[in-house]
């Protein structure tokens, strides 16, 4: 038996493992060894921290792990709220998830590309330098057209939250503004990547807080239990 309240500080908490990880992958990982404009920098600073890039690697893939049975309490809280809302946000956060999955190829291309292969000892090391750059560029795309649909989930999610009795109206707010950021944000970047990039350390400061604000508050403070919230999860 499980109360509602035991379910959200459980997603808070899946929910801050997610950021973490998700956090790890593209700060510390991805941006930390990526040099911009010079892909023989970078294919040597993924070679020389093989390690560290597969380490971000399998953040990526423990994130998406963790972060489906955070969506499904998720829906188990908000669909007494408005099901078909909640039900349209699953489908919004499923595909995101997908995508960015099968992105993850692209992320692993690299170490193929600078693994020393066999098969690859016909191309020249600056060469296997732009292929790996290459498919860093593709995984950006990917990642960027994965938050596109994150972005609508977090906007439902964050109308739910208003909507509710049982989360302070503020955390839809800030969740919201959070989906918003990372619509715009990807859209920038598929209209004008150089702006994009200038937008990119301002516009991703909403989206962490809104994240991590409904994430903590989950973790802490659970939702309210009422006559509506009170049902036992089996």
């Amino acid at each position: 038996m499980m109360t509602n309240k035991k379910l959200a500080r459980i997603a808070g908490l899946l929910y801050l493992i997610v950021i973490g990880t998700g956090l790890f992958a593209e700060v510390f990982v991805r941006q930390a060894l990526r040099v911009s404009g010079d892909a023989i920098a970078t294919a040597h600073n993924i070679q020389t921290s093989e390690m560290l890039y597969r380490l971000g690697f399998v953040a990526d893939l423990t994130n998406f792990i963790i972060g489906l049975p955070c969506i499904l309490i998720f829906y188990i809280l908000f669909k007494q709220v408005n099901k078909h809302l909640a039900t349209l946000a699953i489908f919004f956060v499923i595909i995101q998830t997908a995508i960015i999955a099968v992105n993850l190829l692209n992320q692993a291309s690299p170490l193929l590309f600078l693994g020393g292969g066999q098969y690859l000892k016909s191309f020249q090391p600056d060469q296997l330098a732009m292929l790996s750059n290459h498919a860093l560029d593709l995984q950006a795309e990917g990642y960027a057209i994965g938050l596109v649909f994150f972005g609508f989930y977090c906007l439902i999610i964050g109308y739910l939250i208003i909507e509710s009795t049982f989360l302070p109206r503020i955390l839809g707010v800030l969740y919201g503004l959070a989906g918003l950021c990372y619509i715009i944000n990807s859209y920038a970047m598929f209209l004008s990547p150089n702006f994009a990039s200038a937008l990119f350390p301002y516009i991703m400061i909403p989206s962490f807080v809104g994240e991590f604000s409904v994430s903590l508050w989950l973790l802490i403070m659970g939702v309210k239990e009422n006559k509506s919230s009170e049902k036992d999860i089996q």
